[in-house]
């Protein structure tokens, strides 16, 4: 199966493992490269191999320690440019070679963000970070870079002696550097093989606490003591990820808290996951999402979908066992309740694409389609809609949970698609093929908006969200004073979540409604970026012009795109705030994470 996103030709030769000497330069923004790719043949008489590469300089290639010829071939408007390699000799199946390639990265690499000193926590010294899911990866050095290849990798990175590097691999020691003493070289090793996409570092100001005894915590030290807190139950859910589906192989599970800028809410680095620091709510409310990147260790990381194409497979397991823990850790009813939130979440993004677009197939056609734009809670949420339903059809958490853990342990190491994943199903229920004969696979797989059928859940915590959000709906101007805040008194975080998506998903309130929720809520005041998030759309929808100012100011704090891009079309979308949001952008771009930028200017109609 070709991969639509990328040059390299998988099926030609695969990279086994990547030697890397990186050397990071803050005053000319570049990282410049060093790689040895070991690679081997899959056919006979191979004279040529093509990798990807995106806004590199290469400035010279070797094979076995011979000069070879290569050359730049054309370049795709999202895709980059293949560098193509003449072989100077020709490569048999089977055989291994080493490729050296000297390259060097632009300035405006979109897996690198470089922050000034001012951009920092701290103020002082400046912060690199990479981000190299989907197909970023390719901006950094020249590589298969496509999900289907996986390998090991080592790496010497140079760095400002004051600062600290991090990969996501374990810490191999480190020295000062021998051509500059002002400098230092950090050495990590990754043994287990991953895909191109979860090649990952950041350089800064860290510091590093240990939560547990697989678990450092590492941030810049001025938000140190709130992430301590915040992810101080991060072993306990590493534990429960083991009781439901075996051994984690990766040795540590550190977390990195990154400025507000890192345009995720977590990133499944291998040994270091990334972490948006809009999960610091002070209450450990919003901790699910460290539950989900430890998910990744399993479905993500160790089984890999094979092209973007058949995400869902990384994410909708990925969710599916997130929930699983959050059962484990708060019940069954608040793992249902999740459930039946995610159902809500997938509404919204139909909402958003429209229900005949193809982006919200589970399984879309890519072929020209820039994998970032297509991005999207669609694969989480409908991925997850199906693994549920399933449960429920063929016996239960229990049972299913057993067909989980015999996939993970089949396709370790591996990459899959959509079929195999369905071949191994049918051949795990062997017994049951007659229940999943009746499922309407192409409506689940191939077919635009919401799935053909909704799973059933426990009702018991939405039900007040539910009644809560019927009363503001249907209230008269005339009834609004018999809300107060004793409404929310037995209601938690995790249901003012649900109680203001279930409002978002309705024609918008009136202003004297929004007005009178402040009075009585003080929504404006919360901590939690989810809550805070979903109340000012819920504000900007109903028109409420007070409410501009708040909303700019969430949509360029932080630059996580599950807050930002809705931020910024709902406030394009309301004609009093329109002038001010892109104006507002155009000032902020330059702060932004790339990709960020690059998506809310098309949000915001802006070359």
């Amino acid at each position: 199966m070709a991969d639509p996103s990328s040059f390299a030709s998988a099926d030609q030769f695969i990279t086994r493992h990547i030697n890397l000497k990186l050397c990071v330069d803050f005053d000319c923004r570049v990282i410049r490269a060093s790689s040895s790719l070991t690679v081997r043949g899959l056919h006979d008489s191979l004279s040529q191999l093509i990798f990807d590469t995106k806004d590199l300089t290469i400035k010279k290639v070797s094979v076995n320690g011979q000069e070879a010829k290569y050359s730049l071939g054309t370049s795709h408007k999202f895709k980059g440019t293949p560098l193509e390699i003449t072989l100077p000799f020709p490569l048999t199946r089977g055989q291994e070679i080493v490729v050296d390639i000297s390259s060097e990265t632009s300035p405006k690499s979109s897996a690198l963000q470089w922050l000034k000193p001012e951009q920092t926590a701290g103020k002082i010294h400046p912060y690199l970070f990479s981000q190299c899911q989907a197909t970023h990866c390719r901006t950094i050095i020249p590589c298969q870079d496509t999900p289907s290849v996986k390998f090991t990798y080592y790496c010497q990175i140079s760095v400002p002696k004051e600062l600290v590097a991090l990969m996501s691999a374990l810490h191999d020691g480190e020295i000062s550097d021998p051509d500059d003493n002002s400098r230092k070289i950090y050495r990590f090793k990754q043994n287990v093989p991953i895909p191109s996409y979860l090649i990952a570092l950041v350089v800064g100001a860290l510091e590093g606490r240990s939560v547990g005894p697989r678990t450092t915590v590492w941030t810049e030290k001025e938000l140190l003591e709130a992430s301590v807190y915040e992810f101080a139950e991060t072993e306990k859910m590493l534990k429960y990820a083991e009781d439901l589906v075996g051994p984690y192989v990766w040795e540590r599970y550190d977390l990195l808290i990154l400025p507000p800028s890192f345009p995720y809410g977590g990133m499944e680095n291998p040994c270091l996951t990334f972490v948006t620091p809009t999960l610091l709510a002070g209450d450990r409310s919003l901790a699910s999402v460290i539950a989900h990147e430890i998910s990744h260790s399993w479905t993500g990381n160790l089984v890999t979908n094979r092209t973007w194409e058949n995400f869902w497979l990384n994410e909708g397991h990925t969710v599916y066992l997130e929930r699983r823990i959050d059962g484990l850790l708060h019940g069954e009813e608040f793992r249902q309740f999740k459930a039946l939130g995610g159902w809500k979440e997938l509404q919204n993004a139909v909402n958003t694409f429209g229900a005949s677009n193809v982006l919200t197939n589970l399984v879309p056609n890519l072929h020209e389609v820039d994998v970032d734009e297509a991005f999207s809670s669609v694969p989480y949420e409908k991925g997850f809609a199906l693994l549920f339903y399933l449960e429920q059809l063929l016996g239960g958490p229990a049972v299913f949970l057993g067909f989980l853990k015999n996939y993970l342990q089949v396709f370790a190491y591996k990459t899959v698609t959509t079929e195999d994943w369905k071949k191994f199903l049918y051949s795990y229920f062997k017994d049951k093929v007659e229940i999943l004969d009746k499922v309407d696979w192409d409506g689940w797989m191939n077919t635009p908006g919401m799935p053909p059928v909704q799973p059933k859940y426990d009702m018991t915590l939405a039900n007040a969200c539910i009644a809560l959000s019927k009363r503001w709906v249907e209230a008269k101007e005339c009834d609004l004073s018999s809300f107060s805040a004793e409404d929310l008194k037995d209601i938690s975080s995790h249901q003012r979540i649900e109680l203001l998506t279930l409002l978002l998903l309705q024609e918008p309130l009136p202003v004297s409604h929004v007005k009178r929720m402040q009075e009585v809520y003080n929504f404006n005041e919360v901590k939690n970026s989810e809550i805070r998030f979903r109340w000012l759309r819920l504000c900007i929808r109903a028109k409420w012009e007070e409410v501009i100012p708040l909303a700019l100011k969430m949509a360029t704090e932080q630059g996580r795109m599950k807050f930002t891009r809705p931020l910024y079309r709902d406030l394009y979308n309301f004609d009093k705030a329109r002038d001010e949001a892109v104006s507002t952008f155009l000032k902020n771009r330059a702060y932004m994470h790339p990709v960020t930028e690059m998506l809310v200017a098309k949000d915001l109609h802006v070359n």
